[in-house]
């Protein structure tokens, strides 16, 4: 295995780094649920990733069995328990679990614990993933009902493919 091709063609490196601090509010609510940090989106990134915390409040929450053809995504849990998907059996997972889940592979995750439960959800590469969570909160904050149909356009846009 080697490094990939060189993207950074300067001598002397820049000052370029972005510090966010943990006490910065979240950048979207969905519902009275779940709230979302954009800690790094893929435009951040220069498309090289995308990393989100997600802070589950006790209420069941989260997303079925799904998988993505153009990206792989990581779960890390901070606090609580988050039941995670492998694609084969559903367990909890704790402070310190994680799960990697490459292009195709079935996945998802739940917080049923009746506690709050946070983790980074790490997208490679940085897929513009905040246009999806926006949506599904303007669904969730307008109480809208979306038709078979609708939500099948609306995970086609975003590379979720629901099993």
């Amino acid at each position: 295995m080697s490094y990939p091709p060189t993207r950074y063609q300067g001598e002397s490196g820049e000052h370029s780094g972005v510090l966010r601090t943990a006490d910065t509010p979240p950048d979207l609510s969905i519902g009275d649920r779940t709230q979302v940090h954009y800690l790094s989106t893929g435009a951040s990134t220069n498309g090289a990733f995308g990393l989100y915390r997600w802070e589950m409040g006790p209420t069941p929450s989260g997303a079925g069995a799904h998988f993505h053809r153009t990206m792989t995504e990581s779960f890390y849990v901070l606090s609580g328990t988050v039941r995670l998907f492998n694609g084969e059996k559903w367990a909890d997972g704790g402070p310190g679990d994680f799960l990697f889940v490459p292009e195709g592979g079935v996945h998802g995750f739940r917080n049923e614990s009746g506690v709050p439960a946070s983790m980074l959800i790490l997208f490679t590469p940085g897929a513009p993933r905040e246009a999806y969570f926006e949506e599904l909160a303007d669904i969730v904050a307008n109480g809208r009902q979306l038709t078979p149909e609708e939500w099948t356009e609306l995970y086609l846009r975003h590379d979720q493919y629901m099993v």
